[in-house]
Formats: C-alpha cells, sequence, structure tokens
C-alpha cells in the first residue's frame, strides 16, 4: 500500500506531558514530526477520553484536510495549530467526541 496520508503516532510520557513522533506517509516522500502535547492540551482537546496518540493522529488528520503534508511544521506544540486555524479547538473536541 503505498497512502501519502497514512499517519502513524508513537507518544512517549515526558514531563510537562507526551513528545510524539508523527510519520505520514509510507511512500518516498514521507514526512516526519515532533509533537509536544500538554497535560492542559490532552484535558481541554480531549474531553478526558482521548489518549495523547488519539489527539495527535486526529489532529494531524485535521492539518491534511487543510494543507499537504509537506506543509506542516516539523516540530511543534499541538496548541499553536490554533493559532494558524482558529476552528481546530471546536473540530478536534467535536472530532473526538469532547
Amino acid at each position: 500500500m503505498n497512502d501519502r496520508h497514512a499517519v502513524q503516532v508513537h507518544c512517549q510520557p515526558d514531563r510537562a506531558g507526551w513528545r510524539c513522533a508523527v510519520e505520514v506517509g509510507d511512500d518516498p516522500g514521507a514526512t516526519a514530526h515532533r509533537v509536544t502535547v500538554t497535560a492542559d492540551d490532552l484535558e481541554r482537546l480531549g474531553g478526558g477520553g482521548a489518549t495523547a496518540d488519539e489527539l495527535v493522529g486526529a489532529s494531524f488528520g485535521f492539518l491534511l484536510e487543510r494543507e499537504p503534508r509537506e506543509s506542516i511544521l516539523r516540530d511543534f506544540d499541538l496548541s499553536v495549530i490554533g493559532r494558524y486555524f482558529p476552528e481546530y479547538e471546536r473540530e478536534i473536541r467535536r472530532r473526538l467526541g469532547g
């Protein structure tokens, strides 16, 4: 399978929350990203029921609907998405059932 939009997320806990490695695509042009998620981000956006992996995966789904994978920042805090896309927090809460 050659899917440019396949998203793989692996989050590990750290002092501030989670540090997540994200790979978008399983083709030669796949992109790699590092995303920081705070406990506050997870509670606010995940509604207490989502894992960091689920939140980041849904967030990348949101981003990929709006821009190509090559345009997504390579290293960022999850909270910055709302600066670029004001509808992000409302939409991600809806997607995660929060």
